[in-house]
């Protein structure tokens, strides 16, 4: 399958499930924490739109303030299903933004990320999956899921792959910004 490139015209940002009483106890979580922030940062700099989801919040606790502090005026959605797809709020919002290349982060990589890539797939969006932004409690875990994410179509990229994509060239009038945050 050939990959579209996303753009900040295509592309939207899909953070899921980076919860406080979870973040913390995934693989290299102030790694993945750190990279999630960048990511965060530059998509606001970059005018891509952000779609915020936390599973069972009332149980699972609020996102780490790490990436609450930069979602300010946005508001997270909650879920109960594992996958994003599989709850109306984000399923809608997600088709509402006219956006057909997911920017996928967060946890767990075997999870509830897993499960949003592939309903993603099965729907015809494009998913790159932010690999250093997401994570499982285990590395193998975490590498497994990499694994079946990419046999289903998912594109593998990186923070810093991901933001030199859509500002395209070094003319951006947002690089230094950008390139800034990945010092």
């Amino acid at each position: 399958m050939r990959a579209q490139h996303p753009t900040t015209e295509n592309a939207l940002l899909l953070l899921v499930d980076v919860q406080d009483r979870l973040a913390r106890i995934m693989h290299e979580s102030e790694t993945m924490i750190r990279q999630q922030r960048v990511l965060v940062e530059a998509c606001r700099l970059l005018g891509v739109p952000i779609i915020w989801a936390e599973q069972l919040p009332e149980k699972l606790g609020p996102t780490v303030p790490e990436l609450t502090a930069r979602l300010e005026g946005l508001a997270p959605l909650a879920k109960h299903s594992f996958g994003c797809w599989g709850d109306e709020a984000l399923r809608r919002t997600i088709v509402e933004s006219g956006r057909d290349q997911i920017l996928l982060c967060g946890i767990e990589a075997h999870v509830c990320v897993w499960q949003t890539a592939a309903a993603l797939r099965a729907e015809n969006y494009q998913v790159h999956l932010i690999a250093d932004a997401v994570s499982s409690r285990s590395a193998f875990n975490r590498d497994i899921a990499y694994r079946r994410m990419q046999a289903a179509g998912v594109h593998l990229s990186s923070v810093e792959m991901v933001l030199f994509e859509l500002m395209q060239d070094a003319g951006h009038p947002r690089f230094r910004d950008v390139t800034r945050l990945l010092k």
